[in-house]
């Protein structure tokens, strides 16, 4: 297996290639890199590949212009069991022509020139994951087996022991790949607090599918973003920052060792390990073992600096492609945009709960969605949620008919947020189903009730198994510290004498205590 940087890996087995999540183009409006650099790969020999396995609509996965410019459109597409069909729309529309329709956690077998390959994709479908999917890939030539996790966060891992037995190599996300808390405009304090308990959080969630899976290796990737835009360098983590979201793969391995688990392997853009079963055979880097690590350390600053340099003319180009801020007033476009879908949405606008603020450079808008209209505001109005937007950003969204605003313009980190209380999940669910398809499946899965028949035991109290968030086993992700469960598989976390989410409205959990 040769990693392509970010997500991304080229396996090679029983003479097949497959070659997954190929990112290499800057992603979010120019906010996103890969770290370590891989524009250097040979993106041509990388792409001429038997089969293709694109993880999710995200765009540090899901590369446009790298799949149409570089990758063979003769590849067979490994496709993950997605509610709605967008991923092999855009892969038709690239001309990808074959495809292998895989059923969620279900073995497939797919043609090798020297034996079959097994095969499985678990497809995550709720609202929370992705632009609606996220999936993992598991792959095994019969001697070794890889799961590669990239960002997704399975909530039900028993299909790879059932069909594959024991994995021997892990990929999983361990870093930073959201907003929260770097764009919220609070206190430094408050920011720093919730930022040190994410990034250790994160790593928390990581460790415990390590414990989970028990793979023979593990290498961390799917991050971090690195970002060269002058606005945004202060996001990356150069110092090992505690409260930096944002780790590199180095301060992970660091965290595994820090907790008994030496099995860690750092792999960078061109980086080869040949493996059978549980045997490393052999691990090469691009560069010298010194040069590698320094690129984490010492020279961290400087490969950085350099880095955004060598892309200045990139950005500056994705700059120019936006629309000018200044022009007609967005209210009546955002009208047409928005509220089609809020009528098509109760459940979703009554999660919302609330008129949200969109303070778009000179003009401030309204998204009301108890009365599911767009307006003005209303003198002295107060508001529980307020986004704040680069007018340009917005109007290059509208231009560009771009379904998911969480895949541009949030997760670009080029906005700020300001919120009264916890986070709302259906106000992002929103902004990620700007179409009626999209809209129609979210509304059809909130409407299904989550399932709280099975219960489990910690210490005093009785719980519900499954988190009323995305369903994930408590047994397995709940920590209880005093009267508060925390699932970490996300973070949430409830009251239990009450059930109260403390983390967005509307997903109460059913607990009590033990009779004495």
């Amino acid at each position: 297996m040769t990693s392509t940087g970010h997500a991304g890996f080229l396996i090679e087995a029983n003479g097949a290639t497959i070659l997954c999540d190929p990112w290499v183009y800057p992603a979010y409006y120019a906010s996103w890199f890969p770290f370590p650099d891989n524009s250097g790969l040979d993106w041509k020999a990388l792409g001429d590949c038997d089969y293709l396995y694109v993880s999710h609509l995200h765009h540090d996965h899901w590369d446009p212009r790298n799949l149409a410019e570089n990758v063979n459109k003769n590849a067979t597409v490994l496709l993950p069991d997605f509610p709605v069909p967008d991923l092999r729309r855009e892969l038709e529309r690239l001309g990808f022509h074959e495809f292998v329709e895989t059923r969620d956690s279900v073995k497939h077998r797919i043609a090798a020139p020297q034996g079959d390959l097994d095969i499985a994709i678990v497809a995550l479908r709720a609202p929370a994951d992705g632009p609606l999917g996220d999936s993992a890939l598991i792959v095994s030539d019969g001697e070794t087996v890889l799961f590669n996790m990239n960002d997704s966060r399975p909530v039900d891992l028993d299909v790879v022991p059932r069909e594959f037995g024991r994995v021997d190599v892990l990929m999983v996300q361990y870093s930073g790949a959201i907003w929260y808390p770097m764009v919220y405009d609070m206190p430094k304090r408050a920011k720093d607090a919730f930022a040190r308990q994410k990034r250790q959080r994160q790593m928390d969630r990581c460790r415990q599918y390590i414990e989970q899976v028990d793979p023979g290796w593990v290498i961390p990737s799917a991050g971090p973003p690195c970002f060269l835009d002058d606005e945004l360098r202060h996001l990356n983590d150069i110092h090992n920052d505690p409260t930096n979201i944002f780790p590199d793969q180095m301060v992970f391995l660091g965290e595994m060792r820090a907790h008994g688990l030496n099995n860690g392997l750092l792999m960078i853009p061109g980086s080869t390990a040949i493996l059978a079963g549980n045997d490393l055979r052999s691990l090469q880097h691009p560069l010298p073992d010194d040069e590698v690590e320094r690129i984490f350390t010492t020279g961290k600053a400087d490969y950085i600096e350099a880095y955004a340099q060598r892309q200045a003319a990139v950005i500056a180009a994705e700059k120019a492609g936006w629309e000018p801020a200044e022009g007609e007033s967005l209210l009546e476009p955002l009208r047409r945009k928005f509220e089609p879908i809020m009528n098509l949405s109760p459940l979703v606008c009554d999660g919302v709960g609330y008129p949200v603020l969109l303070r778009l450079g000179t003009e401030d808008i309204v998204v009301d969605f108890p009365k599911r209209i767009v307006r003005e505001p209303i003198s002295d109005e107060k508001f529980r949620y307020e986004l704040e937007i680069d007018a340009s950003l917005v109007r290059t969204a509208l231009r560009d008919n771009e379904p998911d605003w969480v895949n541009c313009i949030f997760l670009s980190t080029r906005f700020t947020a300001r919120r009264v209380g916890g986070y709302n999940e259906y106000l992002y669910t929103f902004f990620k189903c700007l179409t009626e398809e999209r809209i129609a499946y979210a509304e059809g899965y909130y409407a299904e009730s989550h399932d709280d028949s099975a219960t489990i035991t910690f210490g005093d109290w009785e719980i519900q198994r499954r988190c009323p968030h995305l369903k994930a086993d408590l047994g397995t992700f709940g920590i209880v510290e005093g009267d508060r469960l925390t699932c970490n598989l996300h973070g949430w976390e409830w009251d239990l004498p009450t059930g109260r989410c403390l983390t967005s409205p509307g997903h109460e959990l059913r607990a009590c205590r033990r009779e004495p």
